[in-house]
């Protein structure tokens, strides 16, 4: 017997037997027989769900890359507050230490670059010539900078106690 084209379950007249179902997506190696099944290996389900929806993305949020960007430079003290049920002016803090100013302005000079490049511009940056606490606005987040002596004094943590901390090993 021969295939019927794609999306029909049989040849127009052979409606009732549908005995072979050809998926537009699949290969004619998973057509199986009626009521019986097979099970993609997790190649063929991320072929046919890119065939679909188009490539699968792992696209990271912005203040995740950040927090990535702070850590390739070696920021001490990593951490991201989840501010989305305490306050309604930003979602996300992400706070850092430097050792020194000159480590603050690389941690911050990174975090602009990899944002930059997905087109993601900072509404304002301050403190980046003393560099004692340098801020950055993104709107939807914000990133602290702060040297060792700026971080015990503020201690935004205590002052943001309320928000929930992000792990940052599956910040999802």
């Amino acid at each position: 017997m021969a295939q019927a084209p794609f999306g029909h379950s049989a040849w127009p007249g052979d409606s009732n037997r549908g005995d072979r179902v050809l998926d537009p997506v699949l290969s004619p190696k998973n057509v199986v027989g009626w009521g019986q099944r097979r099970v993609l290996t997790s190649s063929e389900l991320r072929d046919t769900v890119t065939a679909l929806q188009g490539p699968l993305t792992t696209e990271l949020p912005n203040w995740l890359v950040a927090a990535r960007a702070a850590e390739s430079k070696k920021a001490k003290d990593l951490l991201v507050l989840d501010l989305r049920e305490v306050t309604s002016f930003t979602d996300y803090f992400v706070i850092c230490t430097s050792a020194n100013p000159r480590q603050g302005q690389a941690i911050a000079d990174e975090i602009g670059r990899q944002l930059k490049e997905l087109g993601e511009l900072p509404i304002s940056a301050e403190g980046y010539d003393s560099a004692e606490w340098i801020l950055l606005d993104y709107g939807d987040f914000l990133v602290h900078i702060l040297s060792g002596a700026a971080r015990s004094y503020y201690d935004l943590e205590r002052l943001w106690r309320h928000a929930k901390t992000v792990n940052l090993e599956s910040p999802r």
